[in-house]
């Protein structure tokens, strides 16, 4: 196989594979971070739950935005989704617990995804300096410099292309 043939193939597996792979390990760990928020806002209520006095006067959500007043006689004890569609009543105190856990859970996976994400990437750089380090029988155009603030002179005037300036 040529290089040029060997290097489009190292680029079709960078867009067609690992870009893949970061794009989806991403969007776990955006849903992660969403899951993080939802239970850091549970955890807030249920501790301003903990220092409210009974009964407790809250509105609920119906559905569309139509809400309607509610007395909690008692709000010592709540329902706790577990997933699957289980729950779980548990007191205020069971609940903070079970939300400390779910945190950590959280956080470790969080932390994992980040770890992934990081490797990918680096395997994209890889594979991308593997490519460029190929040789190439076509030249590769450069990049043009972009340090100079200065608009360029005429041709042959000091400091541009072609003069005797850049000979010394």
């Amino acid at each position: 196989a040529t290089m040029a043939a060997k290097a489009q193939r190292y680029e079709a597996f960078v867009s067609e594979v690992l870009q893949r792979d970061l794009r989806r390990v991403q969007e776990q760990r955006d849903a992660v971070f969403e899951q993080q928020a939802q239970v850091l806002q549970l955890r807030s209520a249920l501790s301003r739950l903990q220092e409210a006095a009974a009964p407790l006067h809250t509105q609920v959500d119906l559905g569309c935005n139509f809400f309607v007043t509610a007395e909690i006689p008692d709000p010592q004890r709540v329902f706790v989704a577990l997933g699957f569609g289980f729950f779980a009543e548990l007191t205020l105190p069971e609940a903070l617990r079970h939300l400390e856990r779910r945190s950590r859970l959280l956080q470790r996976l969080s932390d994992s995804l980040t770890r992934d994400g990081a490797k990918i990437r680096a395997h994209i750089r890889l594979v991308l300096e593997v490519t460029l380090s190929l040789p190439c029988p076509c030249p590769l155009p450069l990049p043009l410099p972009q340090h100079s603030a200065l608009p360029p002179g005429p041709a042959g005037a000091p400091g541009t292309p072609g003069s005797s300036s850049d000979l010394r």
